[in-house]
């Protein structure tokens, strides 16, 4: 594994360029498990093949295929009910499949019970020992396993170490932060070397500069560790910051697999798009193919160009999607945009500190979010209700979905 270069003094010097395999060779177990098997970076550690799961009549899971690489921080981003939890339940094997195989290394587990499975799980309650302290609530799968004292000693030594929790070794639970409490949840899992750590929505709880915080020393110390991090959580932000993949589910299915920048900047459907942000949805009626390639649109009453790896076919109709900071929006008395662009005049404006979001109906009715970030050359946005504008956006950065939002 390559040395990792980190920042110093990040989040309380969390292990700053550190080798994980110096000085804790236990981790090796990452590479070669206890089974014997060799686990390759970025190859496959679980597979989900057509997975489903069902609660009597209900499907909580339809046919999930996914694969998640060895040393991959993957993100499970979804509301409420849309399957994220169950599949962090079936890898971890409180859960059963009802059809389909889950494979950990190439192996299929889904008759595998929890406890012979290289996998562990942090709750969102931590689900801490309340009547054993920092030391021994880290210690105790440790102890269940029966090895040596002095191995048991010089691991959970380790770990509180990586955690930044040694000073607090022996307080209880009850005596802690729900910060401190979060790592040594964290801890605990992370000491029995597993190959997978699930971790379902475990800042639900915690403030949000706590939870900002904490969500770098989980990145980089799961950049050290180079263990697959399963994460679950509804919070966009959070999913954004801290992962390698992206899994955008809805009502059992996963509906786009992909970087964050590609979920946020290339939704594949509309479900995505408005999930993950704030968006503005057009509608358009492809009206020719221009030479180079792009489309000429009727954009809710105006002709705007439009770039898309779409096949469109004149007559079409389609939605043009746009985020609120790709718009550009001038004071019509400016007139400072080149056509195209929509007229029409501001509702209100909320200012946000480093932005500001203007929102805005145009001479159609059709109402819009733009939003805008203070600069230099620029210190002073001065919208007020009821100003004329003209909206525009740059050219290829719209997305195009067909008209079902597809």
């Amino acid at each position: 594994m390559q040395k990792p270069v980190l920042h110093e003094n990040i989040s309380d010097g969390l292990i700053s360029g550190e080798n994980i395999f110096s000085g804790f060779p236990h981790f090796l177990s990452n590479i070669i498990d206890q089974k014997g098997w060799i686990t390759v970076e970025n190859a496959p550690i679980i597979e989900l093949r057509g997975v489903a799961k069902f609660y009597g009549n209900t499907a909580a899971l339809h046919n999930i295929n996914l694969e998640i690489a060895n040393g991959e921080f993957l993100t499970l981003l979804g509301p409420s009910g849309c399957g994220k939890t169950t599949i962090l339940r079936l890898i971890s094997g409180l859960e059963k499949p009802s059809q389909g195989e889950l494979l950990l290394n190439g192996t299929n587990i889904a008759d595998t019970p929890p406890e012979k499975r290289q996998v562990n799980t942090v709750f969102q309650n931590y689900s801490l020992f309340p009547h054993m302290s920092v030391w021994d609530n880290i210690a105790f799968g440790l102890k269940m396993k029966r090895l040596p004292p002095d191995e048991i000693d010089r691991r959970v030594r380790e770990v509180l170490r990586r955690v930044h929790m040694e000073p607090l070794a022996r307080r209880m639970p009850s005596q802690l932060s729900g910060g401190q409490q979060q790592r040594v949840a964290i801890a605990r899992a992370i000491v029995n070397n597993p190959l997978v750590l699930l971790l379902d929505e475990p800042f639900s709880a915690l403030d949000l500069k706590l939870r900002k915080q904490l969500q770098i020393e989980i990145k980089l110390l799961q950049r050290q560790l180079g263990i697959t991090f399963v994460f679950v959580t509804h919070d966009q932000e959070e999913a954004f910051a801290m992962s390698d993949r992206v899994v955008v589910m809805n009502e059992g299915a996963i509906m786009q697999v992909g970087t964050s920048q590609e979920i946020y900047e290339e939704p594949e459907n509309l479900f995505v798009a408005s999930f993950v942000g704030d968006i503005n949805v057009l509608e358009a009626t492809v009206r020719a193919l221009r030479e180079d390639g792009t489309f000429l649109a009727d954009v809710e009453g105006v002709e705007f160009p439009l770039r898309t790896q779409r096949k469109l076919k004149i007559g079409e109709n389609v939605k043009v999607l746009l985020r609120p900071e790709d718009l550009t929006v001038y004071l019509s008395k400016e007139d400072a945009l080149n056509p195209p662009f929509f007229t029409g005049k501001i509702e209100h404006t909320v200012y946000k500190g480093a932005t500001v979001d203007i929102f805005l109906t145009l001479d159609n009715g059709k109402v819009l979010q733009a939003a805008e970030y203070f600069n230099e050359d620029d210190e002073d946005i001065t919208y007020r209700e009821g100003d004329r504008v003209s909206v525009s956006w740059i050219e290829g950065w719209e997305v195009v979905l067909d008209e079902e939002g597809g």
